[in-house]
């Protein structure tokens, strides 16, 4: 079968992922003049950005007039422990008002202030509220106003379609190898520019929010073809999933429930956020329960209430609670918004909250507190990008949203996701057709490369192996859980990566029964080389990293390290050997830098 004819499509550019930040790389790209396709591995409109919930940041000022893009930038490079890339911080900071404003003109129903504007509701590690929403299915509502954009536009989809190589053409990448997920036919498709925006790596993890398309695709098809890596220690765990029942466990629950004015507590009943303020948010957070609730009721008094704080040090706080003795009865703490709002206003403002609970765990949360526990969430690490212009470090290949490295630094705040996938998306479409425009009109993809690949991915039939690609996927969930989580140490990140390269042997001996029609086996069969490339990149980079800061959290280095805080982790091959190597940040112009000190 790996001499077949593949089936062959051209285009000048090619997106990968069809979620908000590929969606909206397909329509600028297709603005730009250039032939565009748009290729995704489910169907189109069951993209993870669905999962955001709480809303997309921006600062437009219609709660807070005097928040502003300085303000913005700020809480950004502050929430990612001043790691990020302080020119997509800028840029993001920048543009995503005018990203928002565009959403609501091609259709958005955002929730309105009396007066009609936008509303924005407050989230945690922003200093004001500035979060605009639809309920608490914004980014439902997003994919909605995208999807419908880019089908009136006609541009092309693919859908029900795995990408699992790149291709070359000397040094630039030319296309992409995929089978069709029905049939298990190959494609082949030709482009000048691809773009990635296949989202994050969750999947490699036992207990975590994303769904099953989220197996680090894009990560390693970048690190395929040799492009950089960056920040890969960095996996945010958000700190309020489902624990309970067992079936759901993960799910995420939003952090508007806690911008709404829920708080979490211990099985104690207590408020215990309090005692885990670090020194560096004191000045603006309330420190006792009495002014949390004076914040609370009167805004304009501009302090935060601890249960807001960044998601890292929320998910750390909840961690030391369950280990201390002080969880709930399912391995989690509790959160409660019935105690704080009626039950109109619940089911209004957190209407799929409301009927989550209420279908999968019988609980009714506007009259009993959720069960919650952090759940791996989002990746903060990915491809190294051009800031301007999202040019990864190989020719003629893009990135943008989670698959995008350098934006959130060490820890993601909430809200940014959705506005990073519309900012960065855009430049990532206008950038990449600005690129095929450049590119000679013809190029060819070498035979020999495609039937390489090809028989690669018809191995686990044609093999004697002894391997389930599901008891495989099994152990690397358990493995990265246990040995690469929330907090961790050198002897488990070595541990780690002992296990990973037994299993990465045991992928070698995977072997898959039936054909290629509608073959869930191989398709895992298929995942689990990219889950193996970003786990074993996530423990590399953690054990390279020995400090603690953001999202990662060593417990024999347990303080942030100034040397550390100079410097991204970069990832890349070298033959057939995974690189680990420390290389400086772009230095912040001395404007910017002012607003730290200002801000003092």
């Amino acid at each position: 079968m790996a001499d077949e004819k593949y089936e062959t499509h051209e285009y000048d550019v090619i997106v990968i992922g069809a979620g908000g930040a590929g969606l909206r790389a397909a329509i600028e790209a297709s603005a730009q003049g250039v032939r565009t396709a748009l290729i995704c591995k489910s169907l189109l409109g069951k993209a993870h950005t669905v999962m955001a919930e709480g809303g997309i940041a921006a600062a437009l000022g219609n709660v807070y007039p005097e928040d502003n893009w300085q303000v913005h930038f700020r809480d950004t490079m502050r929430g990612g422990k001043m790691l990020n890339n302080w020119r997509m911080a800028q840029l993001h900071a920048q543009e995503a008002p005018a990203r928002v404003v565009e959403l609501e003109a091609w259709g958005a129903l955002f929730d309105r202030t009396k007066d009609g504007r936008i509303l924005q509701r407050d989230f945690g590690g922003h200093r004001y509220a500035r979060l605009a929403h639809v309920g608490d299915r914004t980014g439902l509502e997003m994919i909605r106003t995208l999807q419908q954009h880019a089908v009136h536009k006609g541009i092309d989809v693919f859908m029900e379609c795995t990408i699992v190589r790149l291709l070359k053409e000397g040094e630039r990448a030319c296309g992409a190898f995929g089978y069709w997920r029905e049939t298990g036919r190959f494609v082949v498709f030709k482009a000048k520019a691809v773009v990635l925006a296949t989202g994050g790596i969750g999947k490699a993890w036992k207990i975590t929010s994303n769904s099953w398309e989220y197996t680090g695709d894009g990560h390693a098809l970048a690190y395929g073809v040799g492009a950089d890596l960056i920040d890969m220690e960095f996996v945010q765990f958000h700190p309020t999933g489902m624990v309970w029942p067992p079936s759901v466990r993960g799910i995420l629950v939003t952090e508007g429930v806690r911008g709404d004015g829920g708080t979490l507590k211990n099985a104690l009943g207590e408020r215990f956020m309090f005692n885990y303020i670090p020194e560096f948010f004191r000045a603006e957070t309330a420190e006792t329960e009495a002014e949390a609730d004076g914040w609370y009721t009167d805004k304009k008094k501009n302090r935060r209430t601890p249960d807001l704080l960044p998601r890292d040090e929320v998910a750390r706080a909840i961690v030391a609670e369950i280990k201390a003795g002080r969880g709930s009865p399912h391995g989690g703490v509790f959160l409660d918004i019935a105690s704080r709002r009626d039950p109109e206003t619940i089911k209004r403002r957190l209407p799929s909250m409301y009927h989550q609970f209420k279908e999968l765990a019988d609980v009714d949360i506007t009259k009993q507190p959720m069960e919650v526990g952090p759940t791996c969430h989002y990746a903060m690490g990915g491809v190294r990008v051009d800031a301007d212009t999202t040019a990864a470090t190989v020719p003629g290949l893009f990135a943008a949203g989670e698959v995008a490295g350098g934006m959130h630094g060490a820890n993601r705040l909430g809200g940014n996701s959705l506005s990073d996938l519309v900012v960065f998306g855009r430049r990532a479409g206008l950038y990449a057709a600005e690129y095929a425009k450049r590119s000679p009109g013809s190029f060819t993809v070498d035979a020999g490369q495609l039937g390489a690949i090809a028989r690669e991915c018809l191995e686990p039939f044609e093999r004697g192996g002894d391997e389930n690609p599901y008891t495989v996927h099994r152990d690397l969930q358990e493995c990265m859980q246990i040995l690469v989580g929330i907090i961790r140490n050198e002897g488990e990140l070595k541990k780690a990566l002992e296990e990973l390269a037994v299993l990465r042997e045991r992928q070698g001996r995977v072997r898959v029964a039936g054909n290629r029609q509608y073959n869930p086996g191989w398709h895992l069969a298929m995942d689990l080389h990219s889950m193996l490339t970003v786990s074993e990149a996530v423990a590399r980079a953690a054990l390279e990293r020995k400090e603690s800061r953001g999202a990662h959290t060593r417990e024999d280095y347990p303080r942030m390290d100034p040397t550390f805080g100079k410097v991204n982790v970069v990832v890349r091959r070298v033959g057939d050997a995974m690189s680990v190597s420390q290389e400086p940040l772009p230095q912040m112009p001395d404007d910017l830098r002012r607003l730290f000190e200002e801000s003092k």
